[in-house]
């Protein structure tokens, strides 16, 4: 994974050339966070440069998603 520069822009031929190698992390199971963090580079600009990529199909939040159930009065 490419360490990228952090808080500069990047040029389109550099984002370009590392877009497949962040995507393929990203569809090989790899958080954003974590791919965020091996790049150098915030969760909004990976973010943002995943959901821009047309491979890529990002997935849903994680966690306890179970709502709570109320106790029935017996």
């Amino acid at each position: 994974m490419p360490e990228l520069p952090y808080a500069k822009r990047l040029s389109p031929e550099v984002a370009a050339r590392v877009l497949p190698k962040i995507a393929a992390a990203y569809n090989d199971g790899n958080s954003i966070r974590i791919i965020a963090a091996r790049t150098g580079r915030s969760y909004g600009f990976t973010h943002r440069l995943l959901s821009e990529c047309p491979d890529v199909t990002l997935r849903g939040r994680g966690g306890d998603n179970r709502t709570r159930t109320k106790k029935r009065a017996t």
